[in-house]
């Protein structure tokens, strides 16, 4: 294994090449080979960018044919077949079955650039300069992300004082007796609270990188009440949960939420193809023409990769197996909590975007480097870093779902008999 490029030559800042010391050269569904083609497991899938698994036949094939074809790649935000026909798709195949109603802003390709974009419009629309964001949030790495994130280590990259935030406690935060959504409809109320009101509420239902702390149906409808009762608007930050990461397209659908703006990226073209937008209730939508811009928010092989990854959606078989992998992730998961009592202290997360809580930082370390010496990809996640993500591909198959889950008992089971 030669790393002697990457070592001379590649910032200091790299991560993940530290923490998986291998060169990778091939992948397919759930499994990722290196050069000297040793499979792993992988429960990483791009920090949640790859849900449909590497190189999915049903979303390469029309993305190959595209290619060769001469067809257009970059359009900026011009009118292109590919964009129409991802545009007809998204709407009949994922808006119109849920009943929601949206105008489609093509942004950057990140994740910040869709959520940088709706913090842009809701301050536009409301005239308000202020965002209410959560503890133990993470929205992206560029300054208004970042500024709306909650970790202390996160908000001081770039090295610039970030106002107009006004930090609140997530569900469950500080501990489940505190009613969070009450406190932030009070503090409202009350014109001696010193808490503007604010333009938007940012919130996502499962913090991916917050630790996988998951927000309640009955929360997240009392914060929607709240947004309504107050004139703000509720933004989603779906870029992690979203795109069937939960089992269901929107994170959000389980609490039958109809958010004012919804954020999508990562898994969104279905092919690790850089792709983002951001969903708009059609009345918020007062942008000027060119008024939020982006060279790269025309990436028209995302388009037609993204399509191919919608239309699987309106095929009740592939909806079906989604949901039963996620009951026998569950079911995986909870046998491990179980068995191992002196590791793990509880289960976070819903349907196939789960989290087990370790009793330390250094429990999930050496489970994290045990693991990957036999063949498995999993990532640390949570202020502390004391929570194991399991993030599946959600079209894994059973038989890689339970080598990858016997990888993790293996390096559970060494560090309960304390090796």
């Amino acid at each position: 294994m030669n790393i002697d490029a990457f070592t001379a030559h590649e910032s200091n800042v790299r991560r993940y090449g530290r923490s998986f010391p291998a060169v990778f050269t091939k992948a397919l569904g759930a499994t990722i080979w290196d050069e000297a083609g040793k499979p792993f497991i992988d429960f990483l899938v791009g920090s949640g960018a790859l849900n449909y698994g590497h190189n999915n036949p049903t979303i390469i094939a029309p993305a190959i044919e595209y290619l060769v074809g001469e067809n257009i790649l970059l359009s900026l935000d011009m009118n292109t077949a590919a964009k129409r026909e991802f545009i007809e798709v998204f709407v009949d195949s994922i808006l119109k079955p849920r009943w929601l109603s949206y105008k489609i802003q093509f942004t950057g390709p990140t994740g910040t650039n869709a959520n940088e974009a709706a913090l842009a419009l809701a301050r536009k629309y409301t005239g308000r300069s202020s965002v209410m964001a959560f503890t133990n949030a993470f929205h992206g790495m560029s300054l208004g992300a970042l500024a709306v994130s909650g970790s202390a280590s996160t908000r001081e990259l770039g090295g610039v004082a970030r106002h107009d935030v006004i930090r609140v406690p997530y569900d469950g935060y500080p501990n489940q007796a505190f009613d969070s959504a009450s406190y932030i409809d009070y503090v409202l109320s009350d014109s001696g609270s010193g808490i503007e009101k604010p333009a938007a509420i940012i919130l996502e239902t499962i913090q991916a990188e917050g630790g996988l702390n998951t927000a309640s149906a009955a929360w997240l409808t009392e914060i929607q009440r709240v947004c309504r009762t107050h004139g703000i608007l509720l933004i989603v930050d779906d870029i992690q949960a979203g795109a069937g990461r939960t089992g269901e397209f929107f994170s959000f659908e389980f609490a039958k939420l109809e958010p004012d703006i919804v954020c999508l990226s990562k898994s969104l073209s279905g092919s690790g193809s850089p792709f983002s937008i951001v969903l708009i209730r059609p009345e918020i939508d007062i942008w000027k023409p060119g008024e939020h811009s982006g060279t790269f928010r025309g990436n028209n092989l995302a388009f037609v990769t993204a399509g191919a990854m919608c239309k699987m959606w309106s095929d009740k078989q592939f909806t079906a197996r989604v949901e039963r992998t996620a009951v026998k992730l569950q079911t995986h998961l909870d046998s491990l909590i179980a068995k191992f009592p002196k590791c793990i202290e509880q289960k976070r997360g819903r349907g196939l975007m789960a989290g087990l809580k370790c009793r330390s930082q250094s429990v999930v370390g050496r489970v994290h480097d045990v693991a990957f010496e036999n063949g498995l990809l999993i990532e640390s996640s949570g202020p502390n870093r004391d929570v194991i993500k399991v993030l599946p591909p959600i079209t894994i198959t059973d038989d890689e779902l339970d080598r990858g889950i016997a990888i993790l008992d293996h390096a559970l089971q060494e560090q309960a008999n304390g090796h």
